[in-house]
Parts: C-alpha cells; sequence; structure tokens
C-alpha cells in the first residue's frame, strides 16, 4: 500500500510516469526502506494504464459491494432487551463522578 501511495503522491505533484527511482526517493524521504522487487511489481501492473481510470474503475466496483447492514437489527434487538439496565447506568456514573469531584480534589487530609 505505501508503494501505490508513493506512486499516487508524485502523480499528484505532477510526474505522470513514476519511476523506480521516484517511488524510492519519495519513500526513502519518510523513513521507508523500499523493496525494489515490490516497487517493479507495482511498475510492471500499472505500466501503460491511467490511474484516473483505474481508481474510476475501482470506485464503481466497490459502490456495488454490500456493506452488510443487517448487522445492526440483532444488536438493536439486544438494546432492547437490556434497556432498563442501560437507563439505570448513566445515572449510576454521575453519581459516581459527583463522588470523585469532591472539594478536597480528591485528596484527604490524612491520606
Amino acid at each position: 500500500m505505501k508503494y501505490l501511495a508513493a506512486y499516487l503522491l508524485l502523480g499528484l505533484g505532477g510526474n505522470t510516469a513514476p519511476s523506480a527511482k521516484d517511488i524510492t526517493s519519495v519513500l526513502e524521504s519518510v523513513g521507508i526502506e523500499a523493496d525494489s522487487e515490490r516497487v517493479s511489481k507495482l511498475l510492471s501492473e500499472l505500466e501503460g494504464k491511467d490511474i484516473n481510470e483505474l481508481i474510476a474503475e475501482g470506485s464503481s466496483k466497490l459502490a456495488s459491494v454490500s456493506t452488510g447492514g443487517g448487522g445492526a437489527a440483532p444488536a438493536a434487538g439486544g438494546a432492547a432487551a437490556g434497556g432498563a439496565a442501560a437507563e439505570a447506568a448513566p445515572a449510576e456514573e454521575k453519581e459516581e463522578e459527583k463522588e470523585e469531584s469532591d472539594d478536597d480534589m480528591g485528596f484527604g487530609l490524612f491520606d
């Protein structure tokens, strides 16, 4: 991911065809030792492709991915069952906070 990020940063800076040396220098500027195999693999996979088109294509694929909205229903059911306990908890917390904020700021004369 860091190699792709360096590639994208170079693209934002105006370098439309970053080289392995460019990517390596970006990574080394932030203290990351670049792996030449990974850099060359990234460049070979992106060779001849427009990064903006790849991003647009990936975004359209992500839009069709289900994010699993079904997870909220069981959580709501569990919260409804324990609703009385949940309502009592904040009142107890407020009382505890009140006790901790004594006028002596928690320090007693004989502590």
